[in-house]
């Protein structure tokens, strides 16, 4: 069985970070590993408030000592890192390991707040991740922070961020347009150095989206591992995010999750009778 490994941060309502992550190499049917590097936990007494906790760089160390203990890993993605310390703690397990199949998710913001990591931990990422990068997989407002371009509203300022950080080392570029990028399509541009490819599909008009964009680089790393080249495991993900979006599930009044079981149809998997 493909092994796969996250290191990102937990979210304690289980639709984004690790917990989607695993949930999605459950669906895809590969071995899921997790390195936690942060917390994310919500106040709802403060309206919903976030704060991240980043863990201590010795100790995302010794997770990973202990996830990289058996065989090869088949494919690794990255999350929320918390901090530069264990940004540079994953980019050496990954060259000490010289894993295949790197997809990094460059998570700048959480969603539901303005708190843009510190300066420190988005050059961190530029200068220790992305040289290492399979697939960077940023939506457009980090794209825009990655490329320098700032607001990105269009498919032609896409290209150009899609560009510029392909100079800073990934192999493939993905950037997720979503529900940010104007007009009646969700647009996902993905860039080899060479040619632009549109992925397009609807705009679901749903708050619940919460996780979406985890679930995707999670779903782009399962596919990767399990031998699909880039474009085909990026078209998978995109279905793969988008019914689970569709089917997105109500957990509590202030965040709608996406539904991780969506694609494969889950719910009805254990309603058949069990093998004698």
């Amino acid at each position: 069985m493909e092994k796969v490994i996250s290191i990102a941060g937990s979210d304690s309502t289980g639709g984004a970070g690790i917990e989607a992550d695993l949930k999605t190499f459950q669906e895809y049917g590969v071995f899921g590993f997790a390195t936690i590097a942060s917390i994310v936990t919500m106040d709802p007494q403060a309206g919903w408030s976030h704060e991240v906790t980043a863990m201590e760089p010795a100790l995302v160390e010794k997770q990973l000592i202990s996830a990289f203990a058996g065989d090869p890993m088949d494919a690794l993605k990255t999350g929320m890192l918390g901090n530069e310390d264990n940004i540079v703690q994953a980019a050496k397990m990954i060259q000490q390991q010289q894993v295949k199949n790197v997809v990094i998710d460059p998570v700048i913001a959480c969603k539901g707040t303005a708190e843009i990591l510190q300066p420190k931990s988005v050059d961190a990422i530029i200068t220790h991740l992305l040289p290492l990068a399979d697939v960077v997989t940023p939506n457009l407002v980090e794209a825009g922070i990655l490329s320098g371009l700032g607001d990105l509203t269009s498919v032609e300022a896409m290209k150009q961020a899609a560009e510029k950080i392909h100079q800073l080392g990934a192999k493939y570029v993905v950037i997720k347009g979503g529900h940010r990028l104007p007009g009646a399509k969700a647009i996902d541009l993905v860039y080899d150095g060479q040619s632009f490819l549109l992925l397009e599909s609807e705009k679901i008009a749903t708050d619940f989206n919460h996780g979406a964009g985890c679930t995707f680089s999670a779903a782009i790393a399962a596919g990767l591992a399990k031998g699909k080249p880039v474009v085909e495991s990026v078209r998978l993900a995109k279905a793969f995010v988008t019914a689970a979006i569709k089917e997105g599930v109500v957990i509590n009044p202030y965040v709608g999750h996406v539904w991780h079981g969506a694609y494969t149809h889950a719910r009805s998997r254990m309603n058949e009778e069990a093998p004698q």
